[in-house]
């Protein structure tokens, strides 16, 4: 796969059958996306509704809508009564209106995912390996993608839209930090798995960094009031991140904005150390291994960690002073309005080590500079399969965020 300076890239495949709602390009009209982003973003929508957010004639947010609701994407809710005039019917999204596939490739493992339009998981199939290559990771997605289909009804497999690709990029850069032969490793430079994927799958792969996918799941798919400008951490085998400026994913040049790895923070020593030396999972893996206690349930699934406490504790407290000391560095450079923490962990980890944080932050001397609210990112430890399934998701049927203020 050839990762070099397109942060999104779409290459020609055949369609996944008649996808539904689309046209000729195989994009959404302006209207349409805008109606169907509003929804998303506000839940249940009346045509009224519609009308007075958008600015649009009644009669122009009826045609959308009932074009929309034919099509399956829009469910009709209960009508409400109660006022002057026709009973108002809320619109919603129809879970089975599209669905989008997500590969998570990772450092130890790949993950495949089928989502519905709402980003409920629909199916999902895993594996484990030592380091990632190239062969293994399409014969997996050769293995799993007929099985994960076949989880749908068949009236409902024309309307997969795509497939998204997390993944880290430059892999081969990573050889002495996973042990893994160079010779192996180098293949990720000239392999261009993104053809053999999209040949394999028959439709539309786009590829993102896997971090910056994950933040971009927060945006697309997490819950509760989302900041305009906001910093985002994301623990896997390495600590990695995402910026979103003005509600928008801000990916940079070549994809890596927000990449929070590099970051120099202090390390336990005071020394000056990247934030992924003192804060990534891979550390933890290392203290544990050195302890006498295995590691290998820290890929193998998220929902416990079988880690002692004085090691778990130690390994938290510098994770956290790390990432206060990058959110204190960003926040310098960038007014941010806060920090999220997610990963692929336990809640209640994520949770004490978002309050960690939080402390650590505010011990920091703070002159000068507005500290950032440290919140818990919403979406969890699939956030990077989930992530890489909103690619085509957005490119597809979602609008420019800030464009649903202009366009009100």
């Amino acid at each position: 796969m050839r990762q070099v300076a397109e942060p999104v890239t779409d290459r020609p495949a055949p369609e996944a059958g008649s996808l539904r709602g689309s046209n000729q390009s195989g994009m959404r009209a302006h209207n349409e996306r805008l109606v169907l982003s509003l929804v998303r973003q506000q839940g249940a929508l009346s045509k009224s509704d519609i009308a007075r957010m958008t600015g649009l004639s009644n009669q122009t947010v009826s045609v959308i809508m009932r074009s929309l609701e034919t099509e399956g994407l829009l469910l009709r809710g209960e009508p409400v009564r109660g006022r002057i005039g026709q009973p108002s019917v809320p619109m919603s999204l129809a879970a089975e209106g599209a669905f989008f596939l997500g590969l998570k490739i990772g450092r130890r493992s790949a993950d495949l995912m089928l989502v519905d339009f709402l980003g409920q998981v629909r199916a999902t199939r895993r594996e484990v390996y030592r380091y990632p290559t190239p062969s293994n990771v399409v014969a997996f997605v050769t293995r799993a993608l007929p099985a994960v289909l076949a989880t749908l009804p068949p009236a409902h497999r024309d309307r997969v839209g795509g497939m998204g690709i997390a993944m880290p990029f430059q892999l081969w850069n990573w050889v002495r930090y996973i042990g893994a032969p160079q010779s192996e490793m180098d293949q990720w430079r000239d392999r261009d798995v993104q053809a053999e994927i999209a040949a394999i799958a028959g439709m539309p792969v786009h590829v993102q960094n896997d971090a910056t996918a994950a933040c971009g799941a927060e945006l697309v798919f997490g819950t509760g009031e989302k900041p305009k400008d906001f910093l985002y951490f994301y623990f896997g085998t390495f600590i990695g991140g995402g910026l979103v400026l003005n509600g928008q994913l801000f990916t940079g040049r070549t994809g890596n904005a927000g990449g929070v790895g590099p970051m120099p923070v202090p390390g336990p020593d005071g020394t000056l150390q990247r934030l992924f030396d003192v804060a990534s999972m891979s550390r933890l893996s290392e203290a544990m291994e050195a302890a006498g206690e295995s590691s290998d349930h820290l890929w193998q699934q998220h929902a416990e960690w079988r880690v002692s406490t004085p090691i778990l504790n130690d390994w938290l407290d510098q994770a956290a002073e790390g990432i206060a000391y990058a959110a204190l560095s960003a926040a310098a450079l960038i007014e941010l309005e806060a920090v999220m923490i997610d990963g692929w962990m336990p809640a209640c980890i994520r949770a004490d080590l978002t309050e960690r944080t939080r402390n650590a932050l505010m011990r920091l001397d703070l002159s000068g500079v507005e500290p950032p609210q440290v919140r818990q990112g919403t979406v969890g430890a699939d956030a990077r399969a989930l992530g890489a399934a909103a690619i085509p998701l957005a490119q597809r049927y979602l609008i420019d965020p800030n464009a649903l203020t202009r366009d009100s």
